[in-house]
């Protein structure tokens, strides 16, 4: 590979007209940086592209592609699908009122972090009568449901739908997480991330049975219900299974069933 000055980079960021950063593997590119520029000599040509480094976000190493044609980055992320995209949109200090994560303006903050959940599981049963039902959540107790805390979802099981507990709170993008635990998301709004294109295929959909939420409004909270007590309420939402990692200290790594609310738009 031909490195390039510190001026070339200058000129080609000025010059090209798409731009897409990636993250470095952790254990850096190796033998893999030969085959993606060969890949790239071949496919793209000579002239068609520019390869430099693009230093540090937070805490990991970056570097730009830069290319002519737009269809170019979708060819190249599909043959490598190993190489991450350093989106910094994913991190605490990008602000925007369309920000990912909740880290948005002080007067855009509104995100739901609490909910009751006082239905039967008989009730949620007579829903779906017609289709086959397993009931694997054991003795569900109505109440609040905070973030981090085990909460029934309705999910794809084998053959059937089936009524599990699951965490609340997805796995957080490696990009954000500034401590080993992992505190989880429970809100998920940028689905254009790449961080979440594995879940967002139907065998991970979900649903949230809930009965009344509440988004946080200065003193304190505003709930929101339906009118009529017994309207089935559910929000739309992602699961992960078996997934591993450290959510308490205290409990060290453990391995979990996850889910998050989709409040992205319809």
């Amino acid at each position: 590979m031909t490195r390039r000055t510190t001026p070339q980079a200058k000129t080609d960021e000025a010059a090209f007209p798409i731009r897409v950063l990636f993250y470095v593997p952790e254990n850096g590119l190796g033998k893999n940086s030969e085959i993606i520029w060969h890949w790239l000599d071949m496919t793209i040509g000579r002239g068609n592209f520019a390869w430099h480094s693009r230093g540090r976000d937070a805490h990991r190493d970056r570097f730009a592609l830069y290319f002519r044609d737009p269809v170019a980055p979708s060819l190249f992320t599909q043959a490598f699908p190993f190489l991450e995209i350093a989106d910094g949109t994913l991190l605490p200090g990008y602000y925007s009122p369309d920000a990912p994560f909740g880290n948005r303006m002080e007067e855009d903050t509104a995100v739901c972090n609490l909910y009751n959940q006082t239905k039967s599981q008989e009730f949620m049963r007579r829903l779906f009568t017609g289709m086959t039902w397993r009931d694997r959540a054991g003795n569900l107790e109505p109440g609040q449901i905070y973030p981090n805390q085990l909460a029934p979802i309705i999910r794809h099981g084998e053959g059937c739908l089936e009524l599990v507990r699951a965490r609340w709170g997805m796995p957080t993008p490696s990009a954000v997480l500034k401590t080993e635990r992992d505190p989880g998301v429970t809100n998920v709004r940028n689905l254009g991330s790449s961080h979440w294109r594995r879940w967002l295929g139907p065998a991970h959909r979900c649903l949230v049975p809930v009965t009344s939420f509440a988004e946080p409004h200065s003193p304190g909270n505003i709930w929101f219900a339906p009118l009529q007590e017994e309207t089935p309420m559910f929000f739309a939402g992602i699961e992960a299974r078996g997934w591993k990692s450290v959510r308490k200290i205290k409990d060290g790594e453990t391995i979990d069933d996850l889910f998050a609310f989709l409040t992205c738009p319809p």
